[in-house]
């Protein structure tokens, strides 16, 4: 029988420790966001992480390696991709066979001109891009215009971006709804993601109210169990876009990591019973994609800092789990995510000081060992540690 009352999982979104086994098949040889990062700002001290034991996992200039006072290990994707949605949903269980599709080329003709048909009007772009140098390209273009501006990645999204003076938020996001609908079949793309902005040429910045627009989990998830069992599912920042909603039963959309970090002490103040599952997005978002080691570092050190405070929250039937979802090297080439391992940290009481939990074939193992400790049938992917970590009554 589980233990476990409740389980905190934190998502360090774009963090991962070191490239994968098959990152040659991505182009990302030698990407290792923490390894990298530090080396190219002279150092990264992040003392409540090491604590954790995120030095063991690997070199990080100013974060030794030392004995955790919980468990560390790695985990490997087994999904193919390297994006934010299959990576948060093989953490809760699901493996896909085969990748989203992308796009590097740009989206089909034909798939364009019925999405123009669809909305009523023309749209520029179409081609993958870094969002930020994609509006200053475009922007003054789509002032003139008012047609949006379409672009992709090496991720599997379908990205409109928008002044808010010229297609305010709230007609973005019905955009991005027709486009949602019609991006079924094989271009079923894992996020319709609209992106605002507002500036003039030159000071063009995006703002807040990004919104995305998921495909649905193909299979349940460990979070449709939960709610099924009458527990409480809370996901913080773009938790609900990644699940398309599935399986939460309450959701706070934070767009910054300060906002997150004030709702997850929120939400660890109240007695509940089941699962809070949070994304800080900003170092993949704000500085990983920008290439900005600094920044990314900065991010860091901010969450380093403020994890002793919901570490004072936790009770004596929580466990708290820091992973990632995928990597974005701040110093790697290009501006895309970087095919990487993550990392697995678990704190609790009761959970084994100096614990090795090694290197996990499947990000689905944390899943796997949830669904255990929460006494929960085991889900279909996915190898349990919870006996490891003493989570079994």
């Amino acid at each position: 029988m589980g233990r476990l009352g409740r389980a905190i999982v934190l998502v360090l979104d774009g963090v991962g420790v070191g490239q994968a086994p098959d990152a040659a098949d991505y182009g990302d040889e030698g990407a290792n966001c923490l390894a990298n990062c530090a080396r190219a700002i002279g150092g990264l001290a992040l003392p409540t992480l090491a604590n954790f034991g995120l030095g063991n996992l690997t070199t990080i200039m100013g974060t030794p390696p030392q004995v955790p006072f919980g468990a560390c290990g790695r985990l490997i994707e087994r999904s193919p991709g390297k994006d934010s949605t299959t990576g948060h949903w093989e953490l809760m269980g699901v493996v896909l066979d085969h990748p989203l599709p992308t796009y590097p080329n740009g989206f089909p003709l034909a798939l364009v001109a019925a999405f123009e048909r669809l909305i009523g009007r023309r749209v520029l772009g179409n081609k993958p891009a870094s969002g930020t140098a994609i509006i200053e390209e475009l922007g003054a273009e789509h002032l003139r215009t008012g047609s949006p501006i379409l672009y992709t990645s090496a991720d599997s999204v379908f990205q409109l971006a928008a002044h808010e003076d010229v297609i305010p938020p709230a007609d973005l996001y019905r955009l991005c709804e027709i486009a949602r609908g019609l991006l079924t079949g094989e271009n079923a793309v894992g996020r319709v993601i609209a992106r605002p902005f507002v500036g003039a040429p030159g000071t063009f910045a995006r703002t807040p109210r990004r919104r995305d627009f998921s495909l649905p989990p193909p299979t349940p998830t460990l979070l449709d169990s939960l709610k099924e069992s009458g527990r409480e599912v809370v996901g913080i920042g773009k938790i609900e876009d990644l699940f398309a909603g599935h399986g939460l039963t309450s959701s706070n959309h934070t767009a910054t990591n300060a906002e997150a970090q004030a709702a997850t002490l929120e939400q660890l103040a109240r007695p509940f019973a089941g699962m809070l599952f949070v994304n800080f997005v900003e170092c993949d978002q704000n500085f990983g994609h920008r290439r900005n080691p600094q920044g990314y570092a900065d991010t860091l050190r901010a969450l380093d800092a403020w994890l002793p405070a919901a570490l004072k929250r936790l009770r004596d039937d929580d466990a708290l789990f820091i992973t990632g979802d995928h990597g974005t090297d701040p110093t790697y080439s290009g501006s895309d995510h970087t095919r990487e391992s993550v990392p697995l940290l678990a704190v609790g009481k009761g959970i084994p000081p100096g614990t090795n939990l090694g290197v996990r074939s499947s990000f689905a193992d944390l899943g796997a060992t949830l669904a255990e400790a929460f006494a929960l049938p085991a889900p279909g992917n996915g190898q349990s540690f919870a006996r490891a970590i003493a989570l079994l009554a």
